[in-house]
């Protein structure tokens, strides 16, 4: 280790000063100031983990989950999950206290994160349900697999959809920045960013993942599969006076039942994709699709072939 001269120590010294300048700090709210949490990446991933384990028990946490133990097992991680939820959701909110219009009492604050932790651990067998539906749908729509359990275990897909509806209900609960911050673990680890606020309904398949993105004001219906490097984006924006974009206008699409996208086909604005149309690979599609419509290239063969 290299001594620490008297100038660099002047220089650290410095530097810390001028970190530590409130005028330098005017992203910090003024509850974090008076000793309020703020949310924990490393409680978020464990919330994931723990949500896993008790909708997949044995293929998530704890793998010698049988059938004489997981009475014991799922009441040990619900208890955890409770507390971790506890935590952050009243993290979250606390953060919200930098708004003017949110209760700034912690005991408030804490009573309110109790309520919505429990409230979520209530939706969890639903939650159980309609994952369990997304595996279904993954399996018999992919030749690949080989079985179920090889789904749970081994598809990115299916890893980024549990991790949207866990991120999608707390959202629906009213619980602050816990859920992007879900959303964006699961990004990191499967590379599909699916915004919580999205809505999407059953039997959702991802088949590969990668590099799909999926709008906050997009509406997904039943039964729809979707490859990778799908986007589902917005085309334009609404601006304000200050030439800033208009926030929580509808602008992504809507995707109607039974719809297949293919892989790097991009669909941009408030548009309607009608139930079970087809939207072939490195399509650009910026206006409504009928129903029952395919959309693919013109021609197969559209490459240029360059020669020295």
């Amino acid at each position: 280790m290299n001594p620490l001269n008297q100038h660099h120590e002047e220089i650290l010294r410095d530097a810390a000063r001028q970190l530590s300048r409130s005028e330098n700090l005017t992203n910090i709210c003024q509850s974090q100031w008076q000793g309020e949490p703020l949310p924990s990446h490393s409680a978020v991933k464990e919330i994931i983990t723990l949500c896993r384990a008790l909708i997949f028990p044995g293929f998530f946490g704890d793998s010698t989950v049988t059938r004489s133990n997981i009475t014991y097992h799922t009441g040990l991680w619900a208890g955890r999950l409770y507390t971790l939820l506890c935590e952050q959701i009243h993290a979250g909110l606390s953060m919200g206290g930098c708004n003017d219009s949110v209760d700034n009492h912690s005991d408030t604050r804490r009573s309110r994160a109790a309520d919505k932790a429990a409230a979520f651990i209530k939706m969890l067998p639903q939650l159980r349900m309609w994952l369990n539906d997304d595996v279904k749908a993954t399996y018999h729509g992919d030749p690949a697999a080989t079985s179920i359990q090889e789904i749970i275990y081994c598809y990115p897909g299916l890893r980024a959809i549990s991790a949207y509806r866990i991120a999608h209900n707390l959202y629906e609960l009213g619980v602050p920045i816990i859920p992007r911050m879900i959303s964006e673990h699961s990004h990191s680890e499967t590379g599909v960013d699916i915004h919580p606020a999205a809505a999407i309904g059953r039997s959702f398949t991802i088949d590969h993942g990668t590099g799909i993105v999926v709008g906050a004001t997009s509406i997904i219906g039943n039964n729809v599969k979707i490859y990778q490097g799908v986007t589902l984006g917005a085309r334009s924006f609404d601006l304000d006076d200050n030439g800033n974009p208009v926030k929580g206008v509808p602008r992504h699409p809507i995707i109607g039942n039974g719809v297949v996208i293919y892989s790097n086909a991009t669909i941009l604005g408030r548009i309607t994709v009608g139930d079970n149309a087809v939207i072939g690979g490195n399509i650009w599609v910026t206006t409504d699709v009928a129903p029952g419509e395919r959309i693919i290239q013109a021609k197969a063969n559209n490459v240029l072939r360059l020669k020295n």
